[in-house]
């Protein structure tokens, strides 16, 4: 047998595995697109009417998700990140057959605990190994690849799922192409995908700069609190997905009461991450370029506007819009803030770190959907969707105050 090459640093070298790894990702976001109508699925099926009810799947995702993303990269550190993302897929097995065959909302529920686990698992492996694959000087496209192709995949999905259901009815057609993606990612991960823990070592090596060698709480604390830039992007990534908790959970009870078919809910639900998704194409490798700061800042602000569209007008044209914005916006901050992270942390604690951020940006699901459901039964969901719009707004300022410039170098070839 010819012995395995030795690892090789970026893009080009690795462009084979690195392709796998974003087919992978897709399939991880494709699995999450199903659920992105499923407050209508509630309502319809089951009867739920009140918004904190509803949301509560999204908050138990979120909590569910954000723990396994804090415990993530330490087992990819301990044991490697090809288990931990078998390990990721073999949790989801059950997820569409159980949503498929769901007598009332625990099963859901309860789908939704097992979801989060998958999603804690294998969207943040793939995030590392990309990361470990592309080394330092094209981390922003690698993300943006990675990022588009998962997103890309929620959009494709989300409105796959509105057209099952509308032609099969929910069950079991809506899910079946969830049970495909588990089913194939399982192959790939287990038959395809290689270790990658040998890069991080070669960039460690020769790596300048930056403290080795610390414990787990002390990541913990600098990624959270103490290092400006860290924090900063820490608390960004949870008010973007704290916003898009409430997008998630409310914006298709919005259209659905302004009297949208469930296909019309589930196109105007996959504007939002499309554009998300292939927007990271560009802003990722832009950020490469051009600094990741400003894209954190600015997208931040452009997110506060489209909800704040989403809040104050109606018809189907202007939501389609305030979803391109929203879309737009979190598309500039969501592989930015990963690239950040990887900037900042030094690799022999790099998987930590993106674990303590997507522990927090992840968070945000539970919060968004709680607070958003809260609001909308005390108030209506107009009132809880302004009430995130400046929050996401009072998220750009302290970023802009905050984070330090991480990435002013430009890119050099592979």
């Amino acid at each position: 047998m010819r012995p395995a090459a030795p690892p090789r640093l970026g893009l080009a070298a690795n462009l084979g595995q690195f392709s796998l790894l974003v087919v992978v990702n897709a399939l991880v976001g494709g699995l999450l697109g199903q659920e992105r109508i499923l407050t209508a699925f509630g309502e319809e099926t089951f009867g739920i009417t009140s918004y904190t009810s509803a949301l509560l799947f999204i908050a138990v995702f979120g909590a569910t998700k954000a723990g396994v993303n804090f415990f993530a990269g330490g087992l990819c550190d301990r044991y490697g990140r090809k288990p931990v993302l078998v390990a990721g897929w073999l949790v989801a097995v059950p997820v569409p057959l159980m949503l498929m065959a769901a007598p009332d909302w625990s099963w859901v529920i309860a789908a939704n605990v097992l979801l989060g686990v998958n999603q804690g698992l294998t969207w943040s492996t793939t995030v590392v190994m990309k990361i470990d694959l592309a080394g330092p000087e094209r981390r922003g496209l690698a993300m943006g690849l990675n990022e588009a192709a998962g997103y890309f995949a929620v959009a494709v999905t989300s409105m796959a799922t509105g057209r099952l259901a509308a032609e099969y009815g929910w069950q079991p057609g809506a899910f079946a192409l969830g049970a495909a993606y588990v089913a194939i990612a399982l192959g790939l991960s287990v038959f395809a995908v290689r270790e990658t823990a040998g890069h991080v070592r070669l960039e460690a090596a020769g790596h300048v700069g930056g403290e080795a060698g610390l414990s787990s709480r002390e990541v913990f604390t600098r990624t959270s609190l103490t290092d400006p830039t860290l924090s900063a992007v820490s608390q960004a990534g949870l008010v973007n997905n704290l916003n898009d908790g409430l997008a998630w959970g409310l914006l298709p009870v919005l259209l659905a009461a302004d009297g949208l078919g469930v296909a019309d809910v589930g196109l105007i639900a996959a504007i939002y991450p499309a554009v998300w998704g292939l927007g990271q194409l560009a802003t990722g490798p832009a950020s490469d370029r051009l600094g990741r700061k400003g894209f954190v800042v600015w997208g931040m602000f452009v997110q506060a506007v489209g909800l704040a569209v989403f809040a104050g007008a109606d018809g189907f044209a202007v939501w389609a819009g305030a979803a391109v914005l929203l879309g737009i916006g979190t598309a500039m901050v969501y592989p930015t803030l990963l690239a950040a992270i990887g900037d900042t942390a030094h690799p022999t604690w790099r998987a930590r770190s993106v674990g303590v951020y997507r522990l927090w940006r992840d968070a945000g699901f539970a919060v968004g959907a709680l607070v958003a459901g809260l609001l909308a039964d005390a108030w209506s969901i107009p009132v809880a969707i302004a009430a995130v719009a400046a929050l996401t707004a009072l998220s750009g300022a302290f970023a802009a105050v905050r984070m330090r410039e991480t990435h002013r170098r430009r890119p050099t070839p592979g």
